[in-house]
């Protein structure tokens, strides 16, 4: 073979090693990455969490508790055991010491205590939002009713030994008993004449007198050494309370 020959076959052998090179860098890799691109940049990255406040879904708060809000402001209405719309203050001692009962939330009845038809059961019931104070008892006195000047009334006998106030809280939707018994010895002889009326005023120590209220007893009570109890949650507990009086108003 001449010089020209062979200069002529490493030419051409050079191009075709050149051309399958050129195909061979075209083609996927064995690690499923494109040339020149790294296998760790090639697969997709997940979308990112949208921020708060961005236009993707925000987290929604958890309500707060009812309960946590024992402040003022909530509204009117009757509200019983815990809760309320006076949230905490509806069943807070601690705030019924400090805001004492006024006559405008509180509903008064007097009726007569079954099987005992000398005592009569004074109910009182807060129907307010929130927890109040009331005095250790009602005040109460026995009268006539065409007496306008209380001078022949009649005032019970009370449990001695009281300290000064707090006294009796009374929650929201709840009642405090208080019974008095007109003749707790059950005589029949001695008994004050022409005593047909029973005044009640919820809070003596911080209601003034014209809130007092007047219920009729009905002819022919019977009235000596009448003896009222502390107000209870309950009447049984009024009526024991009733039986340990023995200090004069």
């Amino acid at each position: 073979m001449t010089v020209k020959s062979l200069k002529s076959a490493l030419s051409s052998a050079a191009v075709l090693a050149l051309g399958a090179l050129a195909l061979t860098a075209c083609q996927p890799g064995t690690n499923g990455a494109a040339a020149g691109t790294s296998p760790s940049t090639a697969a997709s990255a997940p979308a990112s969490a949208p921020a708060s406040g961005g236009s993707g879904v925000t987290p929604v708060s958890a309500p707060s508790s009812p309960s946590a809000n024992h402040g003022g402001g909530g509204t009117g209405g009757t509200t019983g055991g815990s809760g309320g719309s006076g949230g905490g203050d509806a069943t807070s001692d601690s705030y019924a010491y400090k805001h004492p009962c006024s006559p405008q939330q509180l509903s008064i009845h007097v009726t007569t205590r079954a099987g005992a038809p000398s005592q009569r059961v004074i109910a009182v019931r807060n129907s307010g939002a929130r927890s109040c104070g009331l005095s250790y008892y009602p005040l109460v006195s026995l009268d006539k009713s065409q007496a306008p000047d209380g001078a022949t009334a009649v005032k019970p006998l009370v449990p001695g030994g009281l300290g000064g106030p707090p006294a009796f809280p009374v929650y929201a939707g709840r009642t405090a008993y208080a019974v008095i018994d007109l003749d707790p010895s059950g005589a029949t002889s001695g008994t004050v004449a022409g005593i047909n009326e029973l005044n009640v005023l919820a809070d003596g120590d911080h209601m003034p007198n014209a809130d007092t209220l007047n219920f009729p007893l009905g002819s022919g009570a019977l009235v000596l050494k009448p003896k009222l109890g502390l107000y209870e949650s309950s009447v049984a507990d009024a009526v024991s309370s009733m039986q340990s009086a023995n200090t004069q108003l």
